[in-house]
């Protein structure tokens, strides 16, 4: 079956979302994959996921904004709480961190990855912007469909809405733009939003928690597909999205472009 929780079927579901990597220039040098990593939370488990990272935090004395380039052995940014852990004790940290959100079951994660080297050679980009957009359309569809099933399996309508991070006044009212394109002009696209309320929230990283874990979530997935690292991917692996046969590519996680793929495949 697909993963449903029935008990958050009558609810809201918040979806929060953050990339990682940098958009490849096509005529640059740089990270060969851009993900847009997403965890959706029902609202009434917000809190208590709140709380829990709260509580972590406070037990092991971190003070500040949980970001995955922070747990780098080679990172020593001054609003880094850990500069002087052990990359032992980052690393329980970190364990501990996605231990919450594979604990609770109802959060579901999804994630948009494009090998922007194929998507230029294909014709499918002509630069940072077309595969920035690119990713954030599939994360958005997988969300869409996310709420169509909840919705299938428990004969109650589902709604949800997106939560990404604030940066400038330029950026977000482009981000805002891209996201009503793909709303309000759903027939132009594969995927038509039926069950997303109102337009793309945006909110500073560092005063939620949802956005701290969804970058988390986009830090480990980047690191399998362009490290073909899989320690951080394979133990948040119980949270993704997967079909009726547990697969994940295709649900979880969906790939652009498809075709001429030659990178990892989560299955």
């Amino acid at each position: 079956m697909v993963t449903i929780s029935y008990s958050s079927c009558k609810h809201m579901h918040l979806c929060f979302v953050d990339e990682s990597g940098t958009p490849l220039k096509p005529d640059g040098n740089g990270p060969r994959y851009f993900v847009f990593g997403g965890i959706i939370i029902p609202e009434e488990r917000w809190h208590g996921i709140r709380q829990k990272i709260i509580g972590l935090k406070a037990k092991r004395h971190y003070h500040g904004e949980i970001k995955w380039r922070f747990f780098s052995p080679k990172n020593n940014d001054t609003d880094n709480p850990m500069r002087e852990w052990s990359q032992e004790d980052k690393n329980e940290f970190r364990n501990e961190i996605f231990k919450i959100i594979i604990h609770t079951k109802s959060v579901r994660i999804i994630c948009g990855v494009t090998d922007a080297i194929n998507a230029y050679a294909m014709g499918h980009a002509a630069n940072q912007d077309d595969i920035y957009f690119h990713t954030y359309k599939i994360i958005t569809e997988r969300f869409q469909y996310f709420l169509q099933d909840v919705t299938k399996y428990s004969g109650h309508d589902s709604y949800g809405i997106i939560i990404a991070d604030h940066r400038n006044s330029r950026e977000d009212n482009r981000f805002r733009q891209q996201h009503e394109r793909l709303v309000r002009e759903s027939s132009k696209y594969s995927s038509r939003y039926d069950n997303f309320i109102e337009s793309i929230f945006l909110s500073p990283s560092h005063l939620s928690i949802g956005l701290q874990l969804a970058d988390m979530v986009a830090g480990a997935v980047f690191r399998f597909f362009e490290y073909n690292d899989g320690r951080w991917i394979n133990l948040i692996r119980p949270s993704f999205r997967t079909g009726q046969n547990g697969r994940i590519d295709g649900w979880g996680i969906a790939r652009f472009p498809k075709r001429g793929w030659t990178g990892p495949i989560l299955t």
